[in-house]
């Protein structure tokens, strides 16, 4: 059935090509962002989410609504004015919506929103479903509020979906551009011990798990936005070099290191976080990408 889609976070990595998607299968697609943006067949309205302004009459006719909107996690160092703004541009943005909802009584039937695999934590070898407990740390704190803003939604009796989204391989946006580089300038090494766990996605399936959470109403509640066979960062590495036709070298960037250049944020590369994505598997999801060296060779093909 084809929809009125709001999406929120249209520019970023996946949102450009989740709108592209959309509209493919014929749905109808507006989007907020913080400035006017012109994108083909696709209606722009204007919100600024610490200011609480939203042009009320993005809700009009909206059926479904896409939430991917919040500050770059790796963006900036971790000040506390920073950590604040990463928790407030979720949990404030979701506010926001649904406060909007119910000043317009909008018959919004389907709230899809973003989160991450960093609500479990760093939790080694630990196989972690979606019922798994929440971690520590800031990640986790982050990813709890964010979803605890997220199914307050449940007062106006719609859908919640919520997508913890795993490592965004894609090519030349995204964490992987930033792995790769020092890789390219033959400096790749494995970081921290090399043995934590990174629940890899690609661009194209994180997409479609969105598109397929729009399309079916059997979807509902969290998901892990992972592939099947997650890896060590040691083999994402390897494998990136193996791509790159680059050498790997054998001693490892010591954590310590790594918090003396990037501060409390170096857990976003230490972090070990074992998903599963049998939740998906369930749901008849298809994946496009279940093995890492296929998707690395689409990416740097």
């Amino acid at each position: 059935m084809k929809q009125r889609i709001l999406i929120t976070g249209a520019t970023g990595m996946i949102g450009r090509k989740l709108v592209t998607q959309l509209l493919v299968k014929g749905h109808t697609v507006s989007i907020l962002a913080r400035k006017p943006i012109q994108i083909k067949n696709v209606n722009t309205f204007l919100w600024d989410i610490y200011k609480k302004e939203i042009d009320q009459s993005c809700m009009d006719g909206i059926d479904t609504i896409i939430h991917l909107a919040g500050e770059g996690i790796a963006d900036k160092k971790w000040t506390k004015e920073r950590k604040k703004m990463i928790v407030d541009s979720r949990v404030m943005s979701t506010e926001l919506l649904f406060e909007t909802i119910k000043k317009t009584k909008s018959n919004v039937q389907n709230f899809i929103s973003s989160s991450a695999t960093g609500y479990y934590g760093d939790r080694a070898d630990e196989i972690l479903q979606e019922e798994s407990d929440p971690g520590n740390g800031f990640l986790a704190k982050c990813c709890i509020l964010w979803e605890q803003a997220v199914d307050k939604g449940n007062i106006f009796d719609m859908r919640i979906v919520k997508i913890r989204t795993g490592f965004v391989l894609g090519k030349g946006d995204g964490g992987l551009s930033s792995l790769d580089k020092p890789i390219r300038f033959f400096a790749g090494t494995a970081l921290g011990s090399g043995k934590q766990w990174v629940p890899w996605i690609h661009i194209d399936d994180i997409v479609n798990i969105y598109v397929e959470a729009v399309d079916n109403e059997n979807y509902e509640g969290a998901f892990n936005g992972c592939a099947p066979f997650p890896v060590t960062n040691a083999t994402l590495t390897k494998a990136i070099a193996k791509q790159l036709h680059r050498p790997v070298w054998p001693i490892n960037v010591p954590e310590k290191v790594l918090e003396m250049i990037l501060g409390k944020m170096s857990i976003i590369a230490t972090i070990s976080t074992n998903t599963s994505s049998q939740k998906l598997l369930d749901h008849d999801f298809k994946f496009k990408y279940t093995h890492l060296e296929d998707a690395l060779k689409q990416i740097y093909k």
